[in-house]
């Protein structure tokens, strides 16, 4: 991994090439039900640990206003489907492939990165439905998503 590794930190080596490497290797012959467990693991000693509070006080905003909260990310539905659950809030995410209760080490469809993210958005609702869309993202994968928003947040910073 370490020769992808370096080619993603110069640049030379997509963040997807990267994930779908590490999927294959570190998540093939593992069955749904221990990364399950791993997931709620994470979710538990990490994830509510390491979220932001900005963030979290930005979901409770637009939550105030009445807004429907997507949260549209890369990571597996594993990792973010309880806590998403939890905050009340919709997910779009990449998912593992499995058979017969076994991770294949591949997707199951493509991962929600880049232009896949916009494109899901679209294909689950009709964006003209609502006045003002919101839309935060914090990697060069997010542009595409950033683009369908009235308003755009690229880390925390409003885009013209």
């Amino acid at each position: 991994m370490a020769p992808l590794v370096l080619g993603y930190r110069l640049g030379m080596v997509p963040g997807s090439v990267v994930r779908a490497c590490v999927v294959r290797i570190g998540l093939r012959g593992v069955t749904v039900e221990h990364a399950a467990h791993a997931a709620a693991a994470f979710h538990r000693d990490v994830l509510m640990h390491a979220l932001r509070p900005a963030a979290l006080d930005r979901i409770r905003w637009h939550q105030s206003q009445g807004a429907m909260v997507v949260v549209v990310s890369g990571a597996f539905d594993l990792i973010l489907s309880q806590w998403c659950r939890e905050q009340q809030l919709e997910l779009i995410s990449s998912e593992l492939a499995s058979v017969d209760g076994v991770l294949t080490g591949h997707y199951d469809g493509v991962q929600c990165v880049g232009d896949e993210k916009s494109r899901r958005v679209r294909e689950r609702y009709d964006l003209e439905r609502f006045p003002v869309v919101y839309a935060y993202g914090d990697t060069r994968e997010d542009m595409s998503l950033l683009a369908l928003a009235h308003k755009r947040y690229f880390r925390w910073k409003e885009m013209a």
